[in-house]
Order: structure tokens, then C-alpha cells, then sequence
């Protein structure tokens, strides 16, 4: 396999707290904004269209939260390069020269559109390459940055499980302020909700404790939608496990209230949010300070 990038060594961070004290650990797998220069001249895009997939800021917005006495990791690369909220092996055979070996999971819904864990697009179903990728290099990105970065995020959940005898994983990302919509479909775009919370559908974590998220952040004026149109990724889904007391939410915050979108730099509001997620994050961890022993409510219909 090929040298990785130097670039990205490390290809995460982590934050721990001054003094362990909360089960909650904070993820931001989509708020690298180091793009190699390899990956660069093997785009056809350009840099600032290829951030237009980057939860930029996303680790700021809630870096808060450590202060309530959990971890946060964060991805230093981007999206665009690798997706940590997929599969190891979510990949699109139209990309590459050779043919894929057969674990590959080439049927997925991401794929198809052209999100798996190594994008085929970017914003407005942009292509990102300009030729087909060498499967080696790829199978180094998720050998040399994807599977680092999941087996620190056991680890730290591990840590959560054995110290407070629970773990509480809060996946944070952000999305667009408006829908994206095919050529000729702009009229359609519609302005999200400020937040959308996602359990998968109540299956990964408990409902006291998305309540509570839910309740915190429509009490500072917020609107929040939940499971739609975000219910929660691979990350969510792959860790949530209530009943073993590993509960998974997934946080998308509108890109439009903390940051300019098109200048990808930070809004006046940006410390007013940060503020806020900081409260939301220590009221959580307040309410699993002591005892608490939750129960996941039935899956939705």
C-alpha cells in the first residue's frame, strides 16, 4: 500500500475532559478541513466546492461539552476523503480500475448516490474525480484513517461503559440550511429545521435522553425535527445498544445559524450557539450523573 499523506498524522483528535466525570462521549467524524494534496490534484473540483460537504466548525460548536466531563473526537480529514459514517467498505465500483473484492458493499442506498465511504459527489451531485481510483489506495485510506478512528471511538465508549457503567454517544454533525434539489428543481428547496435529532427511529438510544436534548433545545427558541430527514448513519446505528446501556443520538445543527455557507466562515451568532450546545450537553450529562438506568422505547412504525 502506498504512504499515507503526512498531512494527516495524526488523523484524529481527541479531547479529553480535566477530569473524567460523565459517560457522554462526543463525536465530530465530519469536521476535518485538512485536504492532501494528493486528493486535491486528483479532484476536479476545486477546494472550496469540495468543503461544501464538511461539517466545518461542527467540533467547535460543541467542544462545550468536554467541560461537562466527556471526551470529543474529530476526524482532521474531510468527508469528501473518507466518510467515517459509513461502512469500512460502502464503496462504488464505477470508481475504480479494477474490480472490487466481493466484502465490498457496492448495493448500499449511499452508494447509489454517490455518498459512500469514499464520495463519488459533493454538494449538487458534483463529481469529485477526475479519473477512476486505484483500489489500493482507497483500502489504505480506511486501513490508515477509518479503522484508527472507530477503534479509538470503541475505546473511548469502552472506557464511558467500565467507569460509569454507561456510555452515551452524541454524534454531532450539521447540514445545509436548505434541501438540495436536482437541476431545474431549485423552487423546491425548502429551509430545514434548526436541529434534527436522530435515534433511528428510537432503536439506538434511550427516549428520556433524546427527549431531554429535544426539550433543552426547544426551550432556548430552537425548532427540531426528529428521524427526518436525518435518523442517524452508520456511526448512530452501528453503536447504539440500549440494551447493554450504549445509547447513540445523532445532532444536525442548520448550517445557516452558526456559519456564512458560501464564505464557509463563522456567523456573529457562532459563541451564542457554541454557548447554547455547551448547556444542552451539560444538561444531559447532568441527567446521567447519578444511577440512571433508562429504557429504549419501541421502534417506530
Amino acid at each position: 500500500m502506498p504512504v499515507h499523506e503526512p498531512e494527516l498524522d495524526p488523523p484524529f483528535e481527541i479531547v479529553d475532559p480535566a477530569r473524567l466525570a460523565s459517560p457522554l462521549v462526543l463525536s465530530s467524524p465530519h469536521s476535518g478541513s485538512i485536504y492532501p494534496a494528493q486528493f486535491l490534484a486528483s479532484s476536479r473540483l476545486d477546494a472550496a466546492t469540495l468543503r461544501r460537504s464538511e461539517d466545518a466548525y461542527v467540533d467547535e460548536l460543541f467542544m462545550g461539552g468536554v467541560r461537562s466531563g466527556g471526551p470529543l473526537i474529530r476526524a482532521r480529514f474531510p468527508r469528501a476523503y473518507l466518510d467515517l459514517n459509513r461502512e469500512p467498505y460502502e464503496l462504488d465500483p464505477r470508481m475504480f480500475e479494477t474490480r472490487l473484492p466481493s466484502f465490498a458493499n457496492t448495493r448500499s442506498v449511499r452508494v447509489a448516490g454517490g455518498l459512500g465511504t469514499v464520495a463519488r459527489v459533493v454538494g449538487d451531485s458534483q463529481e469529485i474525480y477526475a479519473h477512476k481510483l486505484r483500489l489500493d489506495e482507497v483500502l489504505a485510506r480506511i486501513e490508515t484513517l477509518y479503522k484508527p478512528y472507530h477503534r479509538a471511538l470503541e475505546t473511548l465508549l469502552s472506557r464511558a461503559w467500565q467507569t460509569f457503567g454507561m456510555a452515551v454517544l452524541i454524534d454531532c454533525h450539521s447540514m445545509p440550511s436548505v434541501s438540495i434539489c436536482p437541476p431545474g428543481r431549485e423552487s423546491e428547496r425548502k429551509v430545514k429545521a434548526d436541529f434534527v435529532l436522530g435515534d433511528r427511529y428510537g432503536t439506538s438510544c434511550a427516549g428520556d435522553l433524546i427527549d431531554l436534548v429535544d426539550h433543552e433545545l426547544r426551550r432556548m427558541g430552537y425548532t427540531i425535527f426528529r428521524n427526518k430527514p436525518y435518523a442517524g448513519g452508520f456511526i448512530t446505528e452501528h453503536y447504539g445498544d440500549p440494551t447493554n446501556h450504549i445509547h447513540a443520538m445523532q445532532i444536525e445543527i442548520n448550517r445557516g445559524l452558526y456559519m456564512d455557507e458560501a464564505n464557509i466562515t463563522k456567523a456573529p451568532r457562532f459563541e451564542a450557539i457554541a454557548s447554547d450546545l455547551s448547556n444542552v450537553v451539560a444538561a444531559l450529562a447532568a441527567h446521567v450523573a447519578s444511577g440512571y438506568s433508562g429504557t429504549v422505547r419501541a421502534a417506530a412504525e
